[in-house]
């Protein structure tokens, strides 16, 4: 089969389609034809050498993807050959063909087009498009929602999404904007994907009891904080990460993604928003604008 390679670690003219071997599936695998590949901020760190797939995995970048199954292993109850599905993985989405835990694997949802169905399973555990996902789930539930971007393209986006209060972090001060749409009390959830550069903003920005999510470090993993926030206000921190858990734990929040976010999907309130489209020969191109920050929305590779 054809893959995208990383020759050597580096930028992105080190990703080459070469001829590889095909994947083998264990007993409780699946093997899928891979229908489209879903590009990660994470990938574009493994090109560089920095975030390597766990051992075991597949040496090619790729943390989801849909397709169709072409091979079951011989434990494997729920699938069959000829399923259209979307899966999780820990690697290898660049490629034509993958091989994946039967547990990491979910059903197309109806509404979804086979191709577009590979924005969605890395979505929840903190990928380059969350932040047009977490819009729609959290109306979904009814919540406010404020979002930063640093142009008014997209803050548009998001306000078609549904967001509530849309803050250009170029031009204003996001803490205070938050202070004065909340009443001087702040927000009771963030989603942060900047890291460092933001963990004081991000701290000075939470209600009483609220929760600060961190799902990457684009802004760096060093800061240093006033901790006098966290206590007065009771403030949690946690940081969320898929690859390197367990497969038992990556298959319980596959199952309880399906169950709780899958319905959303399906009735049409969420839908995966796609930005371009790019065939696997021109993944380099698509890494540079993943790093360019220009798009909103998921980055598809198509073999």
């Amino acid at each position: 089969m054809k893959a995208v390679v990383i020759t050597t670690p580096g930028d992105p003219q080190v990703l080459q389609v070469q001829e590889v071997e095909n994947p083998e599936i264990g007993d409780n695998e699946v093997l899928i034809r891979v229908e489209a590949s879903a590009l990660n901020r994470a990938d574009t760190l493994q090109r560089k050498g920095l975030h390597p797939p766990p051992k075991g995995s597949s040496p090619y970048p790729g943390l989801e993807c849909s397709g169709i199954i072409e091979a079951v292993g011989k434990a494997v109850v729920r699938w069959k050959v000829g399923d259209q599905v979307c899966a999780l993985l820990a690697g290898g989405g660049y490629a034509e063909k993958v091989s994946v835990p039967a547990g990491q694997v979910l059903p197309v949802p109806s509404g979804v087009s086979l191709k577009d169905a590979a924005a969605i399973p890395e979505i929840h555990g903190g990928s380059s498009g969350i932040g047009t996902f977490a819009i729609q789930i959290a109306k979904y539930i009814g919540a406010r929602v404020f979002v930063t971007a640093g142009n008014e393209e997209k803050l548009a986006v998001c306000k078609d999404l549904g967001a509530d209060v849309c803050i250009n972090y170029k031009t204003e001060d996001f803490v205070a904007r938050v202070k004065e749409e909340t009443g001087g009390k702040g927000v009771d959830v963030i989603l942060d994907n900047i890291g460092g550069a933001y963990f004081q903003r991000n701290i000075d920005s939470l209600n009483v009891d609220g929760r600060l999510f961190i799902i990457g470090f684009q802004g760096g993993t060093v800061a240093e904080v006033n901790l006098s926030g966290l206590l007065a206000r009771r403030l949690t921190v946690q940081a969320a990460g898929l690859r390197n858990r367990s497969l038992e734990n990556k298959a319980a929040i596959v199952s309880e993604v399906e169950k709780n976010v899958w319905p959303a999907i399906v009735a049409g309130k969420v839908k995966p928003v796609v930005y371009k489209y790019f065939p696997l020969t021109e993944a380099a191109e698509a890494h540079q604008l993943m790093e360019s920050s220009n798009h909103v929305g998921k980055i598809l590779l198509i073999p």
